[in-house]
């Protein structure tokens, strides 16, 4: 069907949004341009026309921000887009984890689905516009899909939900949830919040669906009118015949093998066994090695699948809601601002916090309003932590995603920077690996936090649940590891203090789950996060009152703010003399409010004296003892504080008639004087004879 240039429209959450078909990108397999207030986003869906000899498939998603979309310039010398921000990164995930599960077993042509902002609406979603984009461009191709799929943003104002918050409505919201699926089930969660009860966050994930159901409604429509014919493509299938026969041959012991308790164990005799079948169809004549161990893989996901699910029986031995073995130290870097190690069965973080002053916070050039932030979350996840090796890169998405989890799920206990003046950044190293590393993270974070004194509004502990989902047998675990990890169907991760979730991320293989399951997942998550809390809580009951000794010290005190430029000085003269002599950082803000950070106090207090130097302004009326600087005929000049003289006139140096200054006084006294007037040139007139007067009453 050839595509005539169409709109449609509905209105979403308050504002319009349009889909305009058949007009750009006419020779991608599918493209839209979705309108939603002033926002425009470009969607384009587009494939291979030959599958490729992988085994896996090969679907890339992009969400490409272009700054000119907010009217802005790049920054730094290539004044042009260069790598992605990690917001754009986040959101290529959040579109991807929808969209994955609905393409066939077996598909393998590379797949490319591409979303450019190109108008910026901050009132109206980018992102929710390219995941519906991303979605109708797929459904409205020729490219075999089995969508739509929607996507909303829910917040929750005063017990009220609302679909697609604006900013300033998220700020005052205690919920951000990102929910996505099909009109028949949920395939995504993605959630910050602040301490909110199970209950609540099941209600606000349930709203989102009705939401999303309507938008898929509408895709509907567009696609019965402008969609393409589905093309005919080759699915990587197995042979059935030499799937059973390789079964016959195998019988028990992948099963065997399967249930070895120690990971690499395991791994060992997984592969004797996979080794020894494959080897069986390697001959003279031909080579089925690959044939046979693409059956071996499916074999072996079946096998850990029915165990669990028919059996109950975990790779490792444990019971569906059991947690592995835990441990938590602090302290374990000993001139770090604060360390924390969390263990959990073969699964090992070790997080590190440092405190910095404000002027060390994380500048952002991006689409969104938020210029720079303070707290930060860097996880990092080294090749030997599945002893393996591998080429050191730069952080990946994997790494991005699970450092922006953690930090969404700590960010909701950060004091605020009235309460801790400081920049905090996190940086977790995944020393062991098997599974659920993102949560171990958080844990071992809030116990770096803890161990530095950040007064944390309450610890927050973190775990993976995982389901495995066979016809109608269906089993819900808690603390998943790698195995069950690769070969089930969800990883629903949730982190949270005692009192609720802080944060929430889902993704399924599966096309999606219903209530009950959610709600099963979310009951058995908090009975596992409060085994893990008490551990973690064992190792540090609470923040120390006291930050390490080397960690920056930061004094805060407010000037005028008419006063910050005799603070700065002509080109910095002023502040960076400060600087030199005291070693200190200094921050200031617009409102006055000043900011000295060092980890020696005695040079904070230091370089707020000079400050408050500057600064103090001489008040008619008011005593100073000051030093005589200079000697002239008519008087002499004494200096209140530094940076500030006045003027004693001979005639107000004593009761009597002076003849000379030099009898009253010498360079380098002490005298002192009362501020009697200041002119209209800002020149101060002193006294001494007046306090002489005063003296005699």
């Amino acid at each position: 069907m050839t595509q005539e240039n169409q709109s449609f429209s509905i209105e979403w959450a308050g504002r319009t949004l349009t889909f305009e078909t058949g007009k750009f990108a006419k020779q991608a397999n599918g493209a839209v341009l979705v309108r939603y207030g002033d926002t425009a986003v470009l969607s384009t869906a587009t494939a291979s026309k030959e599958p490729k000899d992988l085994p896996f498939f090969p679907l890339t998603v992009n969400y490409e921000e272009r700054l000119y979309a907010a009217g802005k310039i790049p920054g730094g010398f290539i004044k042009r887009e260069g790598r992605p921000s990690d917001h754009a990164v986040l959101t290529s995930r959040l579109i991807d984890r929808p969209i994955r599960p609905l393409f066939p077993d077996g598909f393998r042509n590379d797949v490319q689905v591409i979303s450019i902002v190109m108008s910026n609406d901050q009132d109206a979603s980018a992102e929710m516009a390219a995941m519906v984009g991303s979605s109708l461009a797929l459904s409205i191709s020729d490219i075999p899909f089995s969508g739509p799929i929607a996507g909303v943003t829910v917040g929750r104002i005063n017990e009220e939900f609302i679909v697609n918050p604006t900013p300033e409505q998220l700020d005052k919201s205690d919920i951000e949830l990102v929910v996505a699926g099909t009109k028949d089930a949920i395939n995504m969660v993605e959630a910050g919040a602040q301490e909110v009860p199970e209950e609540t966050m099941l209600e606000a994930i349930m709203y989102g669906h009705e939401e999303i159901k309507k938008i898929i409604a509408f895709q509907e429509e567009i696609v019965e009118k402008v969609g393409k014919e589905k093309r005919d493509v080759q699915l990587l299938q197995t042979d059935k015949e030499l799937e059973e026969e390789i079964r016959d041959k195998v019988g028990d012991d992948l099963r065997e093998a399967a249930l070895v308790v120690e990971k690499h164990a395991r791994e060992d005799a997984i592969k004797a066994v996979v080794d020894r079948v494959t080897e069986e169809y390697v001959t003279e004549e031909e080579d089925r090695s690959s044939d046979a161990k693409e059956v071996m893989d499916k074999l072996l996901k079946e096998t850990v699948r029915t165990l669990i699910t028919k059996d109950k029986i975990r790779p490792d031995g444990r019971k569906v809601d059991e947690i592995r073995q835990l441990n938590s130290e602090v302290d374990v870097l000993p001139r770090t601002h604060g360390s924390g190690l969390f263990v959990r069965g073969q699964t090992q973080a070790l997080s590190v916090c440092t405190l910095g002053a404000l002027g060390d916070v994380q500048i952002l050039d991006g689409l969104g309003i938020e210029e720079s932030k303070r707290f930060m979350h860097h996880y990092n996840f080294p090749q030997f932590s599945v002893g393996e090796t591998g080429p050191i890169r730069g952080p990946g998405r994997r790494e991005i995603g699970h450092g922006a989890l953690g930090e969404r799920a700590l960010e909701q206990v950060i004091p605020s920077e009235d309460e801790f003046p400081y920049t905090i950044r996190l940086v977790s190293e995944v020393l062991e690996s098997n599974g659920s590393t993102s949560q171990a993270s958080i844990c071992a974070s809030t116990l770096a936090m803890m161990a530095a004194g950040v007064p944390i509004k309450a610890p927050v502990a973190g775990i993976a649940m995982g389901l495995v989902k066979q016809d109608d047998d269906v089993s819900v675990l808690t603390d998943i590891q790698g195995m069950e990890d690769a070969l089930g169907d969800m990883d629903f991760k949730v982190a949270g203090t005692k009192k609720g979730i802080t944060a929430l991320q889902m993704d399924i293989k599966i096309s999606g789950i219903n209530r009950e399951i959610l709600q099963e997942a979310l009951e058995q998550a908090k009975t596992g996060r409060m085994k893990i809390l008490e551990n973690m809580l064992n190792a540090i009951p609470e923040s120390r009152s006291e930050l390490s000794k080397y960690a920056p010290k930061i004094l805060t005190m407010m000037i005028n703010p008419d006063k910050i430029r005799d603070v700065i000085g002509p080109s910095g003269k002023m502040i960076n003399q400060i600087i030199e002599d005291t070693g200190v950082k200094i921050d200031i803000e617009q409102d006055g409010k000043v900011y000295i950070a060092s980890a020696d106090n005695e040079m904070n207090l230091k370089a707020k004296s000079i400050i408050e130097d500057i600064v103090r302004e001489v008040e008619v009326g008011q005593t100073y003892l000051g030093k005589v600087k200079r000697i002239e005929k008519f008087g002499a000049f004494v200096e209140l504080f530094k940076g500030k003289d006045g003027l004693v006139h001979i005639s107000q140096l004593a009761k009597e008639r002076v003849n000379k200054v030099e009898d009253v006084v010498s360079i380098g006294d002490e005298v002192l004087v009362k501020v009697t007037e200041i002119d209209n040139q800002g020149r101060v007139n002193l006294s001494r004879k007046a306090l002489l007067n005063d003296d005699k009453e």
